[in-house]
């Protein structure tokens, strides 16, 4: 089925709930066609236990990932974890080159030093892109070493129309789409089927709010998930946001109901609630579209310098939104859609 279509069948009668009930029926039907007309650029459901592409349109279309970049920073952090370079405990002092990166970020001052796993925390909730240049840094000798590693490890999983120009997503200073980061949403199920089945990535993109810097800062920044699906869609427990002027409204998705997963991928939306309400849309037909008896999600064993007693943990959700997610439609399986409630969007790559 046409997947355009398929999205246009599926929430026109959410749509319409929006729309006056006193509005004529052609209002109602121009309302609604101009809502999800040319919504995204591409995007691409997949079961993370097989590989399987349940669906699909222009899912190989170069786009800036924007800050969905770090989701490749995040594998090559986890190959030198691995590898012994370094460890969730290595100090990483700040230079003035890392408290300089615009956009979003932990305001890092020059002179302070936090542990990686803090600067990790950093990068995958608040979307900070001076932790990540500070982690590239740190881990490689240099930013433009640690993007080399970016390029093979896109190469050895096999995302063929991807390329990295900086660890974090941020355009270059020409905006000219060639000399920044680019890739496809069906690069970034590949990338993100590889840290599911091979990382604890899950340990940071399913944290809802957090604080940075304590105890080296006397007034630690509170950072909340750029990922307003937490919490709202039942099972949703990452990846990572992204957005900038030139690569639209980005998310890579994943949820997990009954040891099956999915992955979801959307490049390229002109507004954030309609990415967000497409993205769990297609996360409830996907799940609704598994083959039955098909593969239970496993994750494969993480790095063995990742420390799975970390006292840093999700954090805990008020008595209001524990009694919302355990009453919520299908928290026990297939959900409906929920309304979100999802603040404007903040300036910069996140």
């Amino acid at each position: 089925m046409n997947f355009s279509r398929f999205l246009f069948a599926i929430l026109c009668p959410i749509i319409a709930l929006s729309i006056p009930a006193d509005a004529s029926a052609a209002t109602r039907k121009k309302v609604a066609k101009e809502a999800v007309a040319h919504d995204f650029k591409g995007a691409i459901v997949m079961d993370a236990a097989s590989g399987a592409v349940l669906f699909e349109e222009n899912p190989d279309i170069k786009n800036p990932p924007a800050s969905m970049t770090k989701l490749m920073t995040f594998a090559v952090l986890c190959d030198r974890l691995r590898a012994g370079n370094i460890t969730l405990e290595t100090p990483v002092t700040i230079t003035a080159a890392d408290s300089k990166i615009g956009g979003t970020q932990v305001w890092l001052k020059e002179g302070e030093v936090f542990p990686v796993e803090e600067l990790i925390y950093a990068m995958m909730i608040q979307s900070a892109n001076d932790a990540a240049y500070a982690l590239a840094r740190a881990t490689a000798g240099s930013s433009a070493a640690f993007v080399d590693l970016m390029n093979a490890k896109a190469r050895e999983l096999g995302m063929t129309n991807t390329s990295f120009n900086t660890p974090h997503g941020l355009p270059s200073r020409s905006r000219e789409a060639s000399e920044g980061d680019l890739s496809s949403p069906r690069d970034f199920a590949i990338l993100s089927r590889y840290l599911l089945l091979n990382t604890d990535i899950l340990k940071y993109t399913s944290v809802r709010s957090r604080p940075f810097g304590s105890p080296q800062r006397v007034i630690p920044v509170a950072m909340v998930n750029h990922n307003h699906l937490l919490t709202k869609v039942a099972g949703v427990d990452g990846l990572k946001t992204g957005f900038t002027n030139g690569a639209g409204f980005c998310l890579t998705a994943t949820a997990e109901r009954n040891h099956r997963r999915i992955i979801v991928v959307m490049m390229g939306c002109p507004d954030k609630k309609i990415r967000d309400l497409n993205v769990a849309e297609l996360l409830e037909r996907g799940f609704a579209n598994l083959p039955v008896g098909g593969p239970a999600f496993v994750a494969g064993g993480s790095p063995k310098t990742i420390n799975e007693t970390s006292p840093l943990s999700r954090a805990p959700l008020s008595p209001a939104e524990q009694e919302q997610a355990a009453s919520a439609p299908g928290a026990a399986g297939e959900a409906p859609m929920i309304k979100l409630n999802i603040p404007p969007a903040r300036k910069g790559s996140k």
